[in-house]
């Protein structure tokens, strides 16, 4: 469906995006994961074609964006990170206006906006003006907009930030709605248990580049992250750091006095071997939990720093 190639953009002595590659494909979610000023939000502004690369191409079923720009945005819907809508029109006002513009009109666009209202849980609400209308409302509606001319591609920028649960989980629900149609998606989102329980494939960008690519489960194991140990007892931070220091298979997560948290890789006995090896070190363990790595430590292990920073 969609390939970008070694894109890249400056900013005159800041690279933005530095010769990333990746592709999206027909029904997949594609998770674009990082830090604030990786690069996410410039990678969807030169596939919008909001900003011009300064190398690379961005192919779409066989159109490149350079060459044939008008064909090329037909193909994709766009939801941005701030809502975009006219506040004085109403919800169904909003979608027609917008479809308008991808060359929708009469029959097709009037059942069009019916049938997309409704998906989104906005029909009571069409004839409200986007004003009146709840954070979670709007991002529906953004929604809504985005799908209204049936893209082939659908770039969602933090679709749920800052909204209520159930707007959360009807947004999430619509996603997974036409992916099983066969849309391709490329998602961007601060919430890494999104990006884990939905997306296909995840790329994890920092400093406009991407460092890793894969399925969650690729990338887990791509980083060497095991089954996760939180540890509370009475020791203290540096003599568990010398006891499991000759132990390359250990990565520690979080570490001060009488709490830590470890990577463990390798078999299901490393656990209890890691054990064994803290009591014979004088490491006194009272409580003990395991659970398997998330998204959220591979993270945090590839570009050191939180999703936010």
């Amino acid at each position: 469906m969609i390939q970008v190639q070694d894109l890249r953009k400056s900013f005159g002595q800041t690279r933005a995006v530095d010769g990333i590659t990746f592709a999206v494909s027909e029904g997949m979610i594609y998770g674009l994961l990082g830090p604030n000023g990786a690069g996410k939000t410039t990678t969807i502004s030169c596939i919008t074609g909001l900003l011009m690369p300064d190398g690379g191409r961005i192919v779409l079923d066989g159109c490149e964006l350079a060459s044939d720009p008008i064909r090329f945005k037909r193909s994709i819907g766009v939801v941005p990170q701030e809502t975009a809508l006219y506040p004085t029109l109403t919800a169904y006002e909003n979608v027609a206006y917008f479809a308008s513009l991808h060359g929708l009109s009469g029959a097709d666009l009037r059942g069009r906006a019916g049938q997309i209202l409704d998906r989104v849980g906005l029909s009571a609400g069409s004839k409200q003006q986007a004003r009146t209308f709840s954070g979670g409302m709007k991002r529906r509606l953004n929604l809504a907009i985005g799908l209204m001319h049936r893209p082939r591609l659908l770039l969602l920028d933090e679709p749920t930030v800052g909204i209520d649960p159930q707007a959360r989980i009807n947004i999430l629900d619509v996603v997974r709605e036409i992916q099983r149609e066969g849309t391709g998606i490329l998602y961007t989102t601060h919430y890494l248990e999104e990006a884990e329980t939905l997306c296909d494939r995840v790329g994890i960008m920092d400093h406009g580049r991407v460092l890793a690519e894969g399925t969650v489960s690729e990338l887990r194991s791509m980083v060497g992250e095991g089954t996760v140990v939180a540890l509370r007892g009475k020791f203290r931070a540096e003599a568990l750091r010398a006891s499991i220091a000759s132990d390359p298979s250990i990565h520690l997560l979080s570490l001060e006095d009488d709490a830590a948290m470890l990577s463990v890789g390798g078999a299901a006995r490393a656990v209890a071997d890691l054990l064994s090896s803290l009591l014979r070190g004088g490491i006194e363990v009272e409580e003990i939990s395991m659970r398997e790595a998330s998204l959220q430590n591979v993270f945090l292990k590839l570009t050191g720093r939180e999703l936010r920073d």
